[in-house]
């Protein structure tokens, strides 16, 4: 067995801090080896950040042990009138299941500092667990008020206002984030097919065409194109609408033909494709 090494192991850490990896099982592991072996005391000032990482990634784990020593060491250098320590808190609460708990720790944060972007995402993220989409969405609302170019914050408003149906709102989300990410192909993707479902054909025929400008044979946005072609075939709306249908299909048997599926799969997506 080879010799554990705790510089490379420091090291490590430092990339996931830099880097913002989770890897919390690596994390758990090297940061209790290093803390078993008493190697924090050679870390300076960078012990506190270390012990932060670690607490975060055994809440993960759910090694309350290890949580709870990083967290009291922690308290005793910053004390609970440290906001982000008080998040900490929040989180354990949360990894304990005590919600409620973790709601009242955010709120007390943004009452505070309502700019507070780490306790903003874990009271949005709190609220998502408890299904309150209408409170979820007026704190997503709040929070892209402050940090507009957050594409992650948009994705998920849109996620909410999907299954609301509450469609010309996602479709304002799908814009934004297209503003934002112009060269994201998902962002495409998800305009295109919610367009779809609220029958704006021609628009989303354009999107799905878009998405596999940035990613081609997609296989969901192909799927998308044969669809919105097929309906639009009979129409005047769009012109090559029936060339757009004929691509889609080749596309699609070719993409299933390299694929290893098995005879009777392919026969019944070129039966489906083919009506």
């Amino acid at each position: 067995m080879s010799k554990f090494n705790h510089t490379e192991a420091v090291e490590e850490l430092q990339h996931y801090r830099l880097t913002n990896e989770r890897c919390s099982e690596k994390v758990t592991l090297l940061g209790a080896r290093l803390i078993k072996d008493n190697y924090v005391s050679k870390l300076g000032d960078q012990v506190w950040p270390f012990y932060e990482q670690v607490a975060i990634a055994a809440l993960d784990v759910q090694d309350f042990t290890l949580s709870n020593f990083c967290i009291n060491k922690l308290k005793e250098r910053f004390t609970e009138k440290s906001l982000r320590f008080r998040r900490l808190l929040g989180m354990r609460y949360e990894a304990e299941g005590q919600l409620d708990k973790a709601q009242e720790v955010y709120d007390t944060i943004l009452q505070e500092d309502d700019t507070n972007m780490l306790a903003s995402k874990r009271q949005i993220a709190l609220l998502k667990v408890k299904n309150k989409d209408a409170e979820m969405i007026e704190a997503l609302s709040n929070y892209l008020d402050t940090y507009y170019d957050d594409h992650e914050a948009w994705l998920e408003l849109c996620d909410v206002y999907v299954s609301k149906h509450m469609y010309d709102q996602a479709c304002y989300c799908c814009e934004e984030m297209i503003l934002l990410q112009p060269s994201n192909h998902i962002s495409f993707l998800k305009y295109a097919e919610i367009l779809y479902t609220v029958n704006q054909l021609p628009l989303a025929l354009k999107h799905y065409c878009k998405v596999l400008e940035l990613c081609t044979d997609n296989v969901r946005a192909l799927y998308g194109l044969q669809l919105c072609a097929r309906k639009l075939l009979s129409s005047n709306e769009v012109n090559h609408a029936s060339d757009l249908h004929a691509l889609a299909v080749e596309r699609l048997l070719e993409i299933y033909s390299k694929d290893k599926t098995t005879e009777s799969i392919r026969k019944i997506v070129q039966e489906y494709l083919t009506v």
